[in-house]
């Protein structure tokens, strides 16, 4: 397996690039499922990336009262997914676990596994404080501090710093728990993670710390239905970009316009300030046309960062 994850992460350098998918929905018969993964390791081999993400998804309803745009579905679980599927794909793999559906005795097995190979994995704590869980994120991180092998990624979600101007302090705390990378959500609103990262840039260098990785992820959007889902998911979108893509006549393709040009202004941001820029393209459609729309945008990312 090629692994240059793992020194892009404990060197802390920029360019690392990652694509992300979510497990087929569960129960599907078992030759559904090898044609779903054949096709996905047809189209990602393709593409020159340094990791694939796969997503733990949870239901959000205790987070917003509005109704879902999609219904939710249970996936497979995602380690499951990419042992029993996606071995052919000979790069590492970040497994997302929404660390609240686990008891602890669950998922200490699980991050102390078996092999010598370096294991991936960005935990994920509640979607609200009402959610009933079966550890918190801070246990969580508790059971991965003394494991080496073990490479912990974080959320970072820049959005949240518009109203409430702390995530950069979550950030530091995450990676004072042992984070050593950190995921965005779908960034769409530019200023927000420019505010962010400024921020989290400054807090480390008057505390004398590391700037760790900080992979943006961009979501291309290919339909009015999948802007309501991202906007309910609580991605912000700025009313400008927003009406850019209502009122195009190609949303999928301005999507990705949008996309590269937020994407060339962060990462020239970040190194300015030395910050290690990567990026997350990620399909969260099962749209044919919006998957390979998101197959080329990581090739076109890649370009950017060779250059």
């Amino acid at each position: 397996m090629t692994d240059q994850l793992k020194d892009k992460i404990r060197q802390r350098q920029p360019g690392i690039l990652t694509y992300g998918i979510t497990p087929p929905k569960a129960g599907q018969p078992e030759e559904k499922l090898r044609e779903i993964a054949r096709r996905q390791v047809d189209r990602i081999q393709g593409i020159d990336i340094d990791a694939l993400i796969l997503y733990d998804i949870q239901d959000e309803k205790e987070r917003v009262t509005e109704a879902r745009p999609f219904p939710f579905m249970k996936t497979l679980d995602p380690q499951e997914y990419s042992q029993a599927y996606l071995a052919d794909l000979a790069i590492p793999h970040i497994i997302y676990r929404c660390v609240g559906k686990y008891p602890p005795e669950v998922l200490k097995q699980w991050i102390e596994g078996k092999g010598t190979a370096t294991r991936y994995s960005v935990f994920v704590g509640a979607a609200s404080s009402s959610q009933a869980v079966s550890m918190s994120l801070a246990q969580a991180y508790q059971l991965v501090s003394k494991n080496d092998a073990f490479l912990l990624g974080g959320v970072a979600i820049p959005e949240r710093h518009l109203l409430k101007s702390d995530e950069h302090l979550r950030v530091v705390s995450k990676q004072q728990k042992g984070c050593s990378y950190f995921v965005t959500q779908a960034v769409y609103n530019v200023e927000a993670s420019k505010n962010f990262l400024s921020d989290y840039y400054y807090h480390c260098r008057s505390e004398s710390l590391p700037l760790m990785p900080v992979v943006l992820t961009l979501t291309p959007c290919g339909s009015l239905k999948t802007l309501a889902f991202m906007k309910w998911l609580g991605v912000n979108i700025p009313r400008w970009l927003e009406n850019e893509l209502c009122y195009s006549s190609d949303i999928l393709d301005r999507s990705i316009h949008l996309s590269r040009q937020a994407f060339v202004e962060l990462q020239e941001f970040g190194r300015e300030k030395g910050i290690p820029i990567g990026c997350n393209v990620e399909s969260v459609s099962v749209n044919r046309v919006e998957i390979e729309a998101s197959i080329q945008l990581a090739r076109d990312i890649k370009q950017i960062m060779n250059r």
